[in-house]
């Protein structure tokens, strides 16, 4: 299977594959690769299929930071494939998941609230062949404390506060087994967090991660903590 990438205008700053979650399309995630290689990055959007997942990766450039990001099961499997491949130099999990719930969706209303509350998004997911109705009551592996320890590459994990699918508590719990994570949660943001109505904000610390696993042993441009950075 051919996948193509998208290319910035200038030179690349970096790789990024995206891997979608249950019963995605590609073409779910169009608005928030082009954000990214707005910013310089190449881009290439995959369904979550390992052997797809396995040649995009050999097929990035070698010279360059590959990140991997993920939502919902694919947040699990850009995980594994940071454990798996030496070439990954980071992973964004987004809308990780951690534990069994029960199929909370019952009609597809039900399902776009959980999902987002995004009316572009919402619009994208009602298209046909966007996705499988249903597919969040799908069975899938679950990021574990075990797992996750093995993770030896920066990871952002980015998670909303209202995810009605993975609480935010239980992503919070799995921090400590990180080796390097940074968790952010989003005000009210619910499962597609990538796509939520909060999308630009969180592309926006996307690319500052990216930014950073370019320029590994420099500190951080922003500086959150005003007093903490005058006292510097």
């Amino acid at each position: 299977m051919e996948i193509d990438w998208l290319e910035p205008e200038a030179t690349a700053r970096g790789s990024v594959i995206v891997i979608g979650g249950r019963g995605e399309r590609a073409d779910v995630y169009r608005r928030f690769a082009r954000r990214i290689v707005f910013d310089g990055y190449r881009v290439a959007v995959v369904e979550n299929d390992s052997a797809v997942i396995a040649g995009i990766v050999a097929d990035a450039q070698s010279d360059i930071p590959l990140t991997v990001i993920g939502s919902d099961s694919g947040a699990v499997a850009a995980l594994t494939v940071a454990i798996a491949n030496p070439a990954v130099t980071g992973v964004v999990a987004a809308g990780l998941l951690v534990a069994d719930t029960e199929a909370l969706v019952q009609d597809w209303d039900g399902e776009l609230d959980i999902r987002s509350a995004c009316p572009v998004h919402r619009g994208v997911l009602s298209t046909v062949d966007a996705l499988e109705p249903g597919s969040l009551g799908h069975k899938v592996p679950l990021a574990t404390a075990e797992t996750v320890a093995l993770v030896d590459v920066p990871v952002l994990v980015v998670h909303g506060q209202a995810d009605a699918i993975s609480s935010a508590l239980d992503v919070l719990a799995l921090r400590s087994s990180l080796r390097d994570a940074r968790v952010v949660l989003v005000r009210d943001g619910r499962h597609d967090i990538l796509n939520d109505v909060s999308h630009r904000s969180v592309a926006a610390e996307i690319v500052q991660f990216l930014e950073r696993l370019r320029l590994p042993d420099t500190p951080d441009i922003i500086l959150r903590d005003s007093a903490e950075a005058l006292a510097q």
